[in-house]
């Protein structure tokens, strides 16, 4: 459906308009059906992206900054995000030896478990762009790479 439809717009919008306004709501709606897929896990987009950093770095910790410089929502309280995961039983957090200042994340193993059991959902978030053919997703991705670059 096109985006003026969608959003009931009646005005006309210039192509950077269209453009601005489309990257934010397709954004929303991407968000909405990634919700669906985390929902039973009790998990945000945000601690499932700190949860496969985590991974990547496992068996070494990560530190606090390491983390909110790889997370896709730069807004993200890390600190706040990775409270919640300990609390679940998803990371620990020790101080660093090395560093009093910086405190170490590692992901538990409990926390490997629940990404093993979410890993059997690449698929269903890969159908989420199900529409576009492998010309278009490689497409889609150089315009974006190109915009933010």
């Amino acid at each position: 459906m096109q985006l003026e439809k969608e959003i009931q717009q009646t005005k006309s919008l210039n192509n950077h308009q269209k453009a601005i306004l489309n990257i934010i709501f397709t954004n929303s709606w991407l968000s909405q059906r990634l919700s669906l897929i985390f929902k039973p896990y009790d998990l945000t987009q945000q601690q499932y992206n700190l949860l496969r950093i985590l991974r990547g770095q496992y068996p070494n910790p990560a530190t606090v900054k390491l983390l909110k410089d790889r997370m896709l929502d730069k807004m993200s309280d890390v600190s706040r995000l990775v409270e919640k995961l300990r609390i679940k039983g998803f990371v620990e957090r020790n101080i660093c030896p090395k560093n009093r200042r910086n405190v170490d994340v590692c992901i538990t193993e409990k926390g490997l478990e629940l990404l093993a059991k979410m890993d059997r959902h690449e698929k269903d978030m890969e159908n989420i762009l199900s529409k576009l053919n492998e010309e278009e997703l490689i497409q889609l991705n150089i315009l974006f790479d190109k915009l933010r670059g």
